[in-house]
């Protein structure tokens, strides 16, 4: 058992002044407490059964491939607008300091396909919505949400109230 709170560290004011920015790295760094995150949150996800992981760049990334890999599951990548070589769809939608909008390829998801959707640290839910709705325009289930840990002071389950959500740490 690793704690992995510990391996966590806040950042004040960053990436604004107000923010308090929940720093991975230090657990990154660390093969034992990096590879404990990444076999508890694949037995969180394969709850839900997953035929594809789905995550938004960068540090959903680290956590969602080698979880797809764990369940013998595909890959989906969320990028920023520009950064996907094929077709895309969009999303727009509100950090919790910002707006933004994401894209994913148009033949990502096929109808029906049970995905995950994963990502580091969850806050308002914002990003995690505009990934939902992705899937969902491609035909996509989102039979359940992954995270390391959730900021649950910022109540980001009301805004993913219609998806089942899982987390290792809460703030």
């Amino acid at each position: 058992m690793v704690e992995l709170k510990s391996y966590i560290r806040d950042i004040q004011n960053f990436p604004k002044e107000g923010v308090v920015f929940k720093d991975i790295t230090p657990l990154l760094k660390d093969p034992k407490a990096f590879a404990f995150a990444i076999e508890e949150m694949s037995k969180l996800a394969a709850q839900f059964n997953p035929q594809k992981i789905v995550a938004a760049e960068a540090r959903g990334f680290i956590f969602a491939a080698p979880i797809a890999y764990n369940l013998k599951a595909g890959f989906v990548p969320i990028r920023k607008p520009g950064k996907l070589p094929y077709f895309t769809i969009n999303e727009e939608y509100y950090l919790e300091y910002a707006k933004s909008k994401i894209e994913m390829h148009v033949d990502a998801i096929d109808p029906n396909e049970r995905v995950v959707i994963v990502d580091d640290i969850l806050a308002t839910g914002g990003t995690s919505l505009a990934m939902a709705h992705l899937v969902e325009k491609l035909g996509g289930i989102v039979s359940g949400m992954v995270f390391l840990g959730e900021l649950s002071f910022l109540e980001p389950r009301k805004n993913l109230r219609n998806y089942e959500v899982k987390t290792l740490l809460t703030y």
